[in-house]
């Protein structure tokens, strides 16, 4: 989690109030952060130079000015400087309402633009900007501003690689403002703290080899073919991103009007990232809280209009928060614990809920359980009243997870070598490389993929075990891999539309398809699990399975199947008391050709929840059989 240090004394005047130590570690406490430390910035200087012998001289220029060093949650970027931390504990303990956020009505005055070429597509497509009129900065506010970037920069940001901030003193530059993509031997600029003009090629080999900080982000666009560059109406470059500002924009303590632009390969992460920096700067504005909009037309002509300052709506149920908090509080309780959050909330119509608006500042909140828990925040945990668990039990592995371990150990005995694979893969390697047909709906989609390679949840185990195959093709034969772990499977009827399936996949690569040995594991595996072959074998034998049978209620058998990743007539369907479980057989070639295996495979895949039983044969629970909550926390009874 992010730590953020302020100064003490800032962070008081802005409480309106002071604290000791311990008083300011319960509030932070109360508020669901943390005082991690109090120090000094000489302090601070002389642990990091410790080992130097000049830690004296190089320290003794430090301030001595007290530091809360304070643990901030990892989604809470609206805290991640002495003005966010400042205005919640503010709204928190009622010394400041709730903040509404505006943009500027620019009726009459000119709106700044923005306007995105199409050649940045090639490199960092999306970018959205807005400004902030008449701020009013000194050295603190300008070292938090900084700061702030920074934080956002390593968090939300991903390290420049979701998005990119440049913040720049509007008075020396001219609009309207380019986003363009250009050859980095046309990009000539001076760079801040540098004292002369690079070619953007020069600059980041210049960055490569003498910045240890900036060094990490060169390699973000360095092997493009064009660089982003945002150019004001004179050709002035604001900045090379997500590398580095120009000078000739830098924000000075003289700076009164701040142009804020964000480059992304994430859109929605740049508008939460642009909300969320104008949210915290604009309490320094001339007018307060107000934002001052930028018109940003796209490389399609279309016209949009950022920053994005309205409330979210969001309804929660009374009876869902008090069960999970273990309070009794009605609607205008849990409104008003609320509004100490920053989330503004009424009682919804019948009095059964509550209507809540989030404020932009507070894009962690995205479910229910989001409200649920800021309500328990406000309402202090110490001030939930203990209680014994109307459920009790022991702890221990789940039943299904036993048999996992079980069927891990028998296929690595008999010769399998495990592997672990993507539980995302492409839609062509889920459906097409297989040779099954995709009618577009059969598997859960991802509704933003990161790459081409994780489009959906995997229906099968098969595509990892061929990939793994494809890409070892000059290990030693034959290879033996098998896998135990979940699928995802479309289901209309439960909660979130889908459910896991646990299975067991396994696959032979050899010089010639070793049907026997593939064959063999299904039998070895269904031998330790106790399921009887069904079939006549000899008295004994006959005898024997007879009693299984009556036990367990059946056996398992194989039929013949026409799966189309299998050979036609080297595949059967493994049945399991009249329920088909899982199949087995040659994979077929144009399978094989598509995953770039160039020998024979036999392959099995296997659903083990039916298998899921106690030594008396009685089912056991599983993730597909039970809900969570309501699962036993100990079973009596061993699988077998």
């Amino acid at each position: 989690m992010p730590i953020v240090s302020v100064g003490r004394d800032k962070l008081f005047a802005a409480l309106g109030r002071t604290y000791t130590d311990d008083g300011f570690q319960e509030l932070c406490f109360q508020y669901g952060i943390e005082l991690d430390d109090v120090t000094t910035e000489k302090e601070q200087q002389r642990k990091e130079l410790a080992s130097k012998r000049d830690a004296a001289a190089e320290t003794a220029n430090a301030s001595e000015e007290v530091l809360y060093k304070i643990d901030i949650p990892a989604n809470r970027y609206d805290m991640l400087c002495l003005e966010g931390i400042a205005r919640a504990l503010n709204i928190f303990t009622g010394r400041l309402q709730r903040v509404d956020y505006r943009v500027a009505d620019m009726t009459g005055r000119k709106v700044e633009q923005l306007v995105v070429k199409p050649e940045t597509a090639l490199v960092r497509p999306f970018v959205v900007a807005a400004v902030l009129r008449g701020v009013r900065l000194d050295a603190a506010r300008y070292a938090s501003l900084i700061d702030l970037q920074e934080k956002l920069h390593q968090n939300l940001c991903r390290q420049r690689s979701l998005v990119a901030i440049g913040t720049h003193d509007l008075g020396t530059l001219q609009g309207p403002f380019t986003y363009e993509a250009l050859r980095p031997e046309d990009i000539v600029f001076q760079p801040l703290k540098q004292e002369r003009k690079f070619n953007a090629q020069e600059l980041l080999q210049h960055y490569l080899e003498n910045d240890a900080k900036l060094r990490k982000f060169v390699p973000l666009i360095q092997r493009a073919l064009v660089y982003p560059v945002i150019l004001d109406a004179r050709r002035t470059v604001l900045s090379l991103p997500p590398i580095i500002n120009g000078a000739h924009s830098a924000v000075t303590l003289d700076t009164r009007d701040i142009f804020i632009e964000c480059t992304a390969t994430d859109l929605g992460k740049a508008r939460t990232v642009l909300a969320t920096l104008c949210a915290m700067f604009c309490e320094h504005a001339a007018t307060p809280f107000e934002v001052e909009p930028v018109e940003v037309i796209n490389a399609l002509g279309e016209r949009h209009v950022y920053p994005d300052m309205r409330s979210r709506e969001m309804e929660v149920g009374v009876a869902y928060i008090n069960r999970c908090v273990g309070t009794a509080l009605d609607a205008p309780a849990v409104a008003m614990l609320l509004s100490r959050m920053a989330l503004d909330a009424e009682v919804a119509p019948g009095g059964e809920a509550v209507r809540v608006r989030v404020p932009p500042t507070r894009s962690d909140v995205l479910h229910a359980c989001d409200i649920m828990e800021d309500v328990a925040i406000a309402y202090g945990y110490n001030n939930i009243v203990q209680s014994c668990p109307r459920m009790w039990g022991a702890g221990s592995e789940l039943p299904l997870s036993q048999l996992s371990e079980a069927l891990r150990l028998e296929a690595a005995m008999a010769g399998f070598t495990e592997v672990l694979t993507w539980a995302l893969c492409s839609r062509a390697e889920n459906f097409g490389h297989l040779r099954r047909p995709d009618d577009g709906a059969g598997a859960v989609a991802i509704g933003n993929p990161a790459t081409a390679e994780f489009e959906v949840c995997r229906t099968s185990l098969l595509p990892g075990l061929l990939k793994t195959l494809g890409a070892n093709k000059d290990a030693p034969l034959p290879v033996r891999l098998f896998e135990v772990s979940d699928v995802v499977l479309l289901a209309p009827g439960a909660e979130v539309g889908a459910r896991n399936e646990r299975r067991l996949a396994a696959a032979v690569c050899g010089p010639a398809a070793t049907f026997e040995v593939i064959h063999g594991l299904l039998n070895r595996l269904m031998d330790a699990l106790g399921v009887p072959l069904l079939g006549d074998f000899g008295q004994d034998t006959r005898e024997a399975n007879a009693r299984l049978k009556r036990r367990f209620g059946g056996g398992y058998e194989w039929r013949p199947s026409s799966d189309p990743a299998f050979f036609p007539g080297r595949q059967a369907v493994v049945v399991i008391k009249g329920q088909e479980v899982g199949l087995f057989g040659v994979v077929h070639p144009e399978a094989l050709e598509s995953f770039d295996i160039i020998n024979p495979v036999c392959a099995l895949e296997l659903n083990v929840e039916p298998c899921c039983f106690s030594q008396d044969c009685r089912s056991l629970p599983t993730h597909l059989t039970m809900p969570y909550h309501a699962r036993p926390a100990a079973c009596s009874a061993a699988v077998a």
